[in-house]
This record gives structure tokens, sequence and C-alpha cells, in this order.
């Protein structure tokens, strides 16, 4: 290996899901600084050719942006098409996307008061979203030379919350807290990686889950407080700290790495 092109992601092409979000830009930045052409996907709400725009012309071009709904199998195939045909590849799939929700009261809710309507709405995006994703950028894959599938997962994939850490904690007036929807979600990122690590690996394609712990984003003070104070680096992650192990996982530095969930927690995971 060369190692002073170990990260050089140079005629490559990233497909970001989310990608018009919190993470999903940090992803476009860290990865067009290392050479990689970079196609964001999300809703048509988020206007991602409006970010890519802004993007290319931060990054030095490069950057396409389409609307695609991950839970849609036609839209996913029609997508990916595009990002073939406009830049090549793809070489790399980012599943980073994540529902959102116009009702807070509806996502938040008690578990015994749980919508099923809700529960499949968050999950059609969460675990639905990333498989589809996943089975149209294999097909592509598997017939060309393999490739990296990096799924965003969660701490909260492996372990439960803390309630402590959302006590008094609210958004848009509403009391939040950890869901057991989302916990479920970023459960079958796990196993879903696991199986596509060890189903595709024959065909160069590897697959590993990013376990974030809490990213900073501009929550209460108090929250971050708690959350900081469970942490053993004493403090929440940035944006910057998972991308750095995004750019990993899509290099040749990572080559021989496959089925792994890399918790990327300031030490959370190890209590």
């Amino acid at each position: 290996m060369d190692y002073g092109k170990a990260f050089d992601l140079s005629g490559r092409t990233i497909v970001i899901t989310g990608g018009c979000g919190l993470l999903g830009r940090e992803f476009a930045g860290a990865f067009r600084a290392h050479g990689a052409r970079v196609a964001l996907l999300d809703l048509a709400a988020a206007e991602p050719a409006k970010v890519a725009q802004a993007l290319a012309a931060q990054l030095g071009g490069s950057v396409v942006g389409l609307v695609c709904d991950v839970s849609d199998p036609k839209a996913a195939d029609a997508a990916l098409d595009r990002v073939a045909n406009d830049l090549g590849g793809p070489h790399v799939l980012l599943n980073n996307a994540q529902s959102a929700t116009a009702d807070p009261m509806a996502y938040f809710a008690r578990f015994e008061d749980y919508d099923l309507a809700e529960w499949r709405r968050v999950l059609s995006v969460d675990l639905d979203g990333m498989a589809v994703m996943a089975q149209a950028a294999v097909r592509r894959m598997a017939g060309a030379n393999g490739g990296s599938l990096i799924q965003i997962g969660s701490i909260y994939g492996a372990y439960a919350s803390d309630k402590r850490i959302y006590d008094g904690a609210t958004y848009k007036g509403v009391a939040i807290n950890n869901p057991a929807v989302y916990a479920v979600g970023k459960a079958g990122v796990v196993g879903l990686t696991r199986w596509l690590a060890a189903t595709y690996a024959d065909r160069g394609i590897r697959a590993n889950a990013i376990m974030p712990g809490g990213v900073e984003s501009g929550q209460s003070a108090a929250f971050v407080a708690r959350y900081a104070n469970r942490v053993p680096m004493g403090r929440m992650a940035r944006k910057d700290e998972i991308a750095g192990t995004a750019i990993w996982l899509a290099s040749d530095a990572s080559s021989y790495v496959t089925g792994q969930s890399i918790f990327v927690d300031g030490g959370l995971s190890a209590w």
C-alpha cells in the first residue's frame, strides 16, 4: 500500500443519502477534500440540487444533488442510474438518510401510546430505505469491481439510552426522549450491515456501520451538560469526527475491514 495515497478518493463516486442534512453536508465536504465525486440524495423539500450547487461552488465542483425517496425502489434505481451517467460509479454508498417528522408529538410519544402508523413511517426510511438503497447499489457494484457500503447507525442501536439525559429536554415545545422506533431502526442497521458484509465479500463489496454517539447540533446547554457527563471524554462529538471515520471506510486504508460496527462515541460504550 502506498500510505501517502491510502486515503485518496480520486476517481471514486460517493452517493450520500440524506445528503442535505447536518451530517450529509459534512460528509460531502470531507469526501470532496479527498478527491471524490459526490452525489447528494434527499427529498425535494431539502432542495438537493440547490444544496449541491452551493457545495460545488465552495468545494470546487463534482457535487450533484438529486431528489430521491429512499424508500421507493424505483426512485432509488433511477437516482443511481443518473449518478452513473453524470459521475460514474457509484463506488461508495453512504446510507445516511433518516426520517424527519412534522409531528413531534407523534414521534416523541410514550411507547405505550405510540401510533403504529408513525412507527411504520419512521422505519420506512430508517430501515427499509437503507435496505432499498443498499439493494440498488449492490446490483451495480457486484457487476463492477465491488465497492463500499457505509451505513450510519447509532450507539442506541446497540445500547439503551439513559433516559435521565432527556429529563426536561424539549424540541419545539414538546418533551423529547429517544423513541423505541429509533432504537429498533438503528439495531436493524447492524444486522443488515453484517448480512451484506458476509454475503457480498466474495464480490468485492465491503459493508460497515458507523455508530455515532451524540453529535453537537444546537442542543440546549442543559442537555449537552447531562450528555457530556456520561461520556469518558466529557463532551459530545463534532460533525467532523464522524466524517473522519467515513473517509477511512470509503478508502483503501480500510480494505480488509467489513462487517464491523464502529463506535465513534467518546468512550460512552466502554463504560
